[in-house]
């Protein structure tokens, strides 16, 4: 049952638009299908604000900014390219204001254009676009039925510059540097060198950081901040610590915005106790925007995804430190990004790939989630960095159970080797657009869309039930059902080309007219069993509904 990395054959034409009315599907997080981007990185839709705050130093490869921006984004929403990949969540990396100057490395110079180098939660960096760019980028993204995630930062400021004072000693620490042998040595201390690491087990009253003070002076905002603190901090009671200036900043972009969730940065590096106060704030934040804006939201609960390096959903709800196992999971995060999955879906077959996680899903983990992914913008062992089995990632990325995080240009072949780039960096070259001039670029992403509009159309896949029904030919079904929504359909993956007869007795009644969403045609249940002729290894079964 393992693929081989051969694409199909050719497409004779786009598959036709369905003309069957279907049941409305549900959404839920457990089974989303999300598209992870550089905000830099995706499109670039206003040139104006290309070089902002004289970033103008030469850096090294893909290390500065390279224009994409939040109407680049709004862009793509209107076009239908999301859409038409089945995506109904978007994460945008940090978008908020980043150091003004930049470091010099062995790795070449760079900038923060990859938003995890915060100068000012309370602002967007200019590079990305203003706060209207990002009140429509919601609206239209709502609009098409996609929930939008920003990026949370809340263990660390941005490096210190010529442009960029260290904050006060009382809001950060600049050593020790983490050696990460235990919970101590991965939590109170900075992750690299020049990192200040904000004092997020601190409970000391602090005042504003100078250098804030100044430029909100400067910007004509700083009473007006000044009084939101105050009103935050009467409200909840809590102490005026580090981390709670910090998540109120955070929460104001739920408030004002109506953003659906966050992705959390550096999990592991910072008290499990902290995360769940971010729910807590989260929460009522958003309460408080639902409220207010009863037509403006898509989902009843905030979605808290969390980055906890090195966690696999074989941990089940514990990830250990050696001397210490700690639940992230509880009173605070949805999901874990699943680290694992890149090498799982590399080396195991693929039914032993899709049965394991079913089964860690509907048992250990019954309630919450992974969020899976074959590559991402600091792996550097991603599942085919030269993209030679793209279509192999894309078919086990979108069938896996668990919700799917498609990295941008997954889709698009964008190979994640750059020459002369230096770690990371090759990760976070430009989007392929070009590439779609291409006629094999072209059938990769329709790969993906099929597979992709499938896995949102049926929650069965991502937060369903898994079993297989044939080994040869392999074929399986996945099974969701609650109270107000049932959901089935039986997959067949590594077929043979052609005419192929799959058993679907487990799953459809005889006379029932299926659809066969990858290759767009009907077929009818006959003795159980039913032939599909088509040029492809694939078949997407599910009901065919008038």
């Amino acid at each position: 049952m393992f693929f081989n990395c051969k694409q199909p054959k050719e497409e004779q034409k786009l598959a036709q638009e369905e003309k069957v009315t279907k049941q409305k599907t549900p959404f839920a997080w457990e089974g989303a299908n999300l598209y992870f981007l550089l905000t830099d990185r995706f499109n670039n839709g206003d040139a104006t604000n290309d070089v902002s705050y004289d970033r103008t130093i030469k850096t090294g490869v893909n290390r500065g900014f390279q224009g994409g921006d939040l109407k680049g984004i709004t862009q793509k929403i209107k076009e239908g390219y999301f859409t038409d990949l089945g995506i109904n969540v978007i994460w945008m990396s940090p978008i908020f204001e980043q150091i003004h100057g930049g470091t010099d490395e062995s790795t070449g110079f760079s900038y923060g254009f990859h938003g995890y180098w915060t100068k000012d939660w309370t602002a967007l960096d200019k590079n990305f676009g203003g706060k209207e760019d990002l009140k429509e980028l919601i609206k239209v993204a709502h609009e098409n039925d996609i929930r939008i995630l920003l990026d949370a930062v809340v263990n660390h400021t941005g490096p210190v510059t010529e442009k960029d004072p260290v904050w006060p000693t009382n809001w950060v620490r600049t050593d020790p540097q983490c050696t990460y042998k235990d919970y101590e040595t991965a939590v109170n201390c900075t992750l690299v060198k020049n990192l200040p690491d904000i004092l997020t087990n601190s409970r000391e009253n602090v005042t504003l950081p100078k250098q804030l003070i100044e430029k909100w002076k400067a910007e004509g905002r700083l009473e007006e901040e000044q009084k939101e603190l105050d009103a935050f901090f009467k409200k909840t009671g809590y102490p005026r610590a580090p981390r709670f200036y910090i998540m109120k900043w955070l929460a104001d972009y739920i408030t004002e915005f109506g953003i659906d969730g966050y992705r959390v940065d550096t999990v592991k590096h910072v008290e499990e106790s902290v995360w769940q106060e971010f729910r807590k704030i989260c929460d009522t934040a958003y309460d408080s925007f639902k409220k207010a804006h009863p037509n403006d939201f898509l989902e009843n609960h905030f979605y808290l995804t969390g980055e906890l390096y090195n966690y696999g959903i074989g941990a089940g709800k514990y990830f250990d430190f050696g001397d210490k196992k700690v639940n992230y999971y509880e009173n605070s995060f949805s999901s874990l990004i699943n680290f694992d999955f890149k090498w799982n879906a590399k080396e195991w077959k693929t039914e032993q790939l899709f049965s394991t996680y079913s089964q860690k899903l509907q048992t250990d983990l019954k309630g919450y989630s992974v969020l899976n992914y074959i590559s991402s913008h600091d792996d550097g062992h991603p599942f085919d960095a030269k993209r030679e089995c793209t279509f192999e990632g894309g078919t086990k990325l979108l069938l896996a159970p668990g919700a799917s995080q498609m990295y941008y240009g997954d889709e698009t072949g964008r190979v994640l080797v750059t020459e002369n780039a230096v770690g990371d960096a090759n990760l976070r070259s430009f989007m392929n657009w070009e590439s779609l001039k291409n006629k094999e670029t072209k059938e990769l992403l329709l790969h993906f869309q099929k597979l992709g509009k499938f896995r949102k159309n049926h929650l069965s896949i991502g937060a369903g039930v898994h079993k297989m029904i044939s080994e040869f030919p392999y074929t399986f079904k996945r099974t969701y059902e609650n109270a107000n929504y049932k959901d089935e359909v039986v997959v067949g993956l590594n077929l043979e080309e052609g005419e192929k007869e799959l058993n679907v007795s487990t799953v459809f009644k005889n006379g029932t007219i299926l659809n066969d969403a990858y290759s767009n045609q009907q077929v009818k249940v006959v003795e159980g069993k039913v032939k599909v002729t088509s040029p492809y290894n694939i078949v997407l079964l599910e009901n065919y509904r008038n």
